[in-house]
């Protein structure tokens, strides 16, 4: 029985060891994958925690040269915007109220000074023209009557006061030739003054019939057409519930345009009546239109802190609106402070705008150096389309930083992008 119980003994298959050896098998698995979660985990906190450059775009200053007998060509010095507007336009309306027969123009249509423009009911005026008329006929005959009356007492007045001093006749007869004569002269002189008020009523009367024509006081072209045939205009406001006009159209001198633009009161010293410019409008942003300054408005608007400039175009065009959008450029003058003889070459250093933070006269740029920026101030020149002249403060080949400026500041890490 033991011979067989230890065979049977042998026999048996020992599981101990399978169970352990899973174990022992997989916990490297598990700590590869806690390692790798943890290296994650630390580059994760690197990338969000380290601190990183400010992304910068770099532009390299520029010199430009120019050969102009000796002087560097005009460059804008201020910009500002505005409006084109006419400086003379007009609503056309009639004197008197009325109902309009017809308007004989419309929008886009030039007309010129005194051509009619609208005509009005006139059966009332005309009317009234003609009893003026027949009362000036009717005291026209009674003056001539009354002459008549005058001339014929006349010669008996006189016949009977010589008779009176030659004692021929009585006195009772003599006062009443005189007393005739008189009241003749008297009734002439009434009649005279009818004559001229009839004719001075007259001319009311004409007066009020031209009303019925609208005229154009002036050369120009129709910008709006109020009224229509039918409608009632009237001269002093709109009727009840906006239906009676107060103008026929608006007639504006297209050669009275000009710019009109409001510059901060910070940079009025720069502008000055006489100074040359150029004007781009909205519509047409590649078109510079040479213009000047026509005056600055001694006076500031202190809601917006800024003064109005008048500037007038140089060119006249069909393409330029009122209304318009403008963009002035204050051109320095080309002939200031030359100095230079003829054929000398000038130079000037010049960034893009978006590089320099501009205040007047003066401007920052941060300087890139390294992985770094540098604060600097510098003079500011005028602009051109090549850019922003600096005058002093940077030299040609130094890089600037193009960014978010608030984020900069002296010694400040940057990372140059592309």
């Amino acid at each position: 029985m033991d011979d067989k119980a230890s065979l049977l003994e042998q026999l048996r298959i020992d599981r101990s060891s399978e169970r352990t050896a899973p174990v022992s098998r997989k916990w490297p698995i598990w700590l590869g994958a806690a390692l790798i979660l943890i290296v994650a985990a630390a580059f994760a906190a690197w990338f969000w925690l380290v601190p990183r450059g400010v992304p910068v775009r770099v532009a390299v200053a520029q010199e430009v040269s120019t050969q102009s007998g000796g002087r560097i060509a005009a460059a804008s010095t201020l910009d500002a915007s505005g409006y084109v507007v006419a400086r003379r336009q007009a609503t056309v309306s009639a004197k008197t109220i009325g109902r309009v027969l017809e308007v004989l123009v419309e929008e886009g249509q030039r007309v010129q000074g005194g051509q009619i423009v609208a005509r009005l009911d006139d059966s009332n005026s005309r009317a009234a023209l003609e009893q003026t008329r027949a009362q000036l006929v009717q005291s026209e005959a009674s003056l001539s009557a009354a002459k008549i009356a005058l001339d014929d007492a006349t010669p008996i007045y006189q016949r009977m006061q010589r008779q009176s001093v030659a004692a021929v006749i009585s006195a009772q007869d003599f006062d009443t030739a005189k007393a005739t004569f008189n009241a003749a002269r008297s009734n002439f002189i009434v009649q005279q003054g009818a004559v001229e008020s009839a004719r001075a009523a007259l001319t009311v009367a004409q007066r009020y019939q031209d009303d019925t024509i609208v005229r154009a006081p002036f050369t120009g072209v129709v910008t709006d057409k109020a009224a229509q045939p039918g409608e009632i205009v009237s001269p002093q406001t709109a009727g009840g519930g906006g239906f009676t006009r107060t103008g026929i159209c608006t007639i504006v001198d297209m050669d009275s345009l000009e710019a009109e633009v409001d510059v901060s009161e910070n940079f009025i010293n720069r502008v000055h009546a006489g100074q040359p410019a150029t004007v781009k409008l909205n519509a047409y942003p590649d078109w510079e239109i040479p213009a000047s300054v026509i005056a600055v408005i001694p006076t500031a608007d202190r809601s917006k802190a800024t003064v109005k400039v008048r500037v007038g175009f140089k060119l006249k065009d069909a393409r330029i609106l009122p209304e318009m959008g403008t963009r002035v450029s204050f051109l320095s003058d080309a002939n200031a402070d030359s100095g230079q003889s003829e054929g000398v070459v000038q130079h000037a250093t010049v960034l893009p705008a978006d590089a320099v933070q501009a205040n007047g006269d003066t401007g920052v740029v941060f300087v890139v150096d390294g992985n770094r920026v540098q604060r600097r101030t510098v003079r500011l020149g005028g602009r051109t389309s090549a850019g922003q002249q600096v005058l002093s403060g940077i030299s040609p080949g130094e890089r600037v930083a193009i960014a978010d400026f608030s984020r900069l500041g002296d010694d400040t890490k940057v990372d140059v992008q592309n």
